[in-house]
């Protein structure tokens, strides 16, 4: 039996058969995830923006995991068009779907807007895993035990939630309450769409998962600027590996153990770092009515109905 206090990528059992989808599965923990999941015999796909940085991934981790079963797509999570390209795509090659590791994001950066008119971090890092998962629903409801698993942040317990001003058009925007605030909105994604499994008697699962403090490439973009080149070098001694920072995602995306409704951080210094153990989410995370007005908002904005998945469905 694994450790349940020192669990590892080493405690995975055999995927041999199983499909994983990650989106920003070219570096960071994404990569960690990916090279994970390709050990343990999972037919892997690297959902990535950038199709060099792509292909780069997709070679080392070929060179680190030789007999990997792993492709390459591309999916860029701030166009909804994107999004549909790829979930077409996707079904055409795959008639199943294990694992949706909702793992790609942006932080902290300036106001702008997605392709479609979203501000850029709840765009991205919310409404545009929505789409996605809901593009894929139809393959992940055809695979017994499914499970999505979204990556949020300790930074969601911060966050304030304002429904009518969610993508800020009537301003107040600030890059850190909204990068703070899309983490929070992807707890309450993982929450409504595990009732709604429930609901209608799903063998699907949705939990969620965070890094706490680990290298990844979310905070490049702060390095252009002087004060911050020099605090990322100082932050960047003190955190954990990407590797060990994919944990708490392939914990939630493998371990026996997990079920829905269940959430995974670090175990150690106030979830920074250490082993995945299961942790608390803040209890604005858990509101039934913020999660389902959020979903119909969702559904609005991206187009994406969740057929099936319908509040009143049984």
């Amino acid at each position: 039996m694994p450790n349940r206090d020192k669990w590892t990528a080493a405690d995975i059992p055999d995927l041999t058969g199983k499909v994983a989808v990650v989106t920003g599965g070219n570096s960071g923990i994404g990569f960690g995830a990916v090279k994970a999941l390709a050990r343990k015999g999972a037919e892997t796909v690297l959902a990535c923006r950038s199709p060099e940085r792509g292909q780069a991934a997709l070679d080392a981790l070929k060179a680190e995991v030789p007999d990997a079963r792993a492709e390459l797509m591309a999916l860029d999570l701030a166009s909804l068009a994107s999004v549909e390209r790829f979930a077409g795509e996707f079904r055409e090659q795959h008639s199943r779907l294990d694992i949706l590791a909702n793992n790609a994001g942006i932080m902290v950066i300036p106001y702008g807007k997605t392709e479609d008119g979203f501000e850029r971090q709840v765009g991205t890092n919310h409404l545009g895993h929505f789409a996605l998962t809901g593009r894929l629903l139809d393959v992940l409801l055809a695979t017994r035990g499914a499970r999505v698993v979204n990556v949020s942040s300790l930074a969601h317990k911060r966050a304030e939630l304002d429904l009518d001003n969610l993508l800020y058009e009537k301003g107040g925007y600030g890059e850190w309450p909204a990068y703070g605030r899309s983490k929070l909105l992807n707890m309450l994604f993982t929450f409504e769409l595990q009732r709604r499994f429930e609901r209608t008697g799903i063998d699907a699962h949705a939990l969620a998962a965070h890094p706490g403090f680990s290298a990844s490439n979310l905070t490049g973009h702060m390095a252009e600027r002087l004060h911050m080149r020099i605090g990322l070098a100082l932050f960047n001694r003190l955190i954990q590996g990407a590797d060990m920072g994919a944990l708490p995602t392939l914990r939630a995306a493998t371990d026996p153990d997990a079920t829905g409704g269940q959430y995974f951080g670090p175990a150690r210094l106030n979830e920074t770092t250490g082993h995945p153990v299961l942790v608390e989410a803040s209890a604005e995370a858990h509101d039934e009515a913020d999660g389902a007005r959020l979903w119909e908002m969702s559904e609005e904005l991206t187009g994406v109905r969740y057929e099936g998945l319908e509040a009143g469905s049984s």
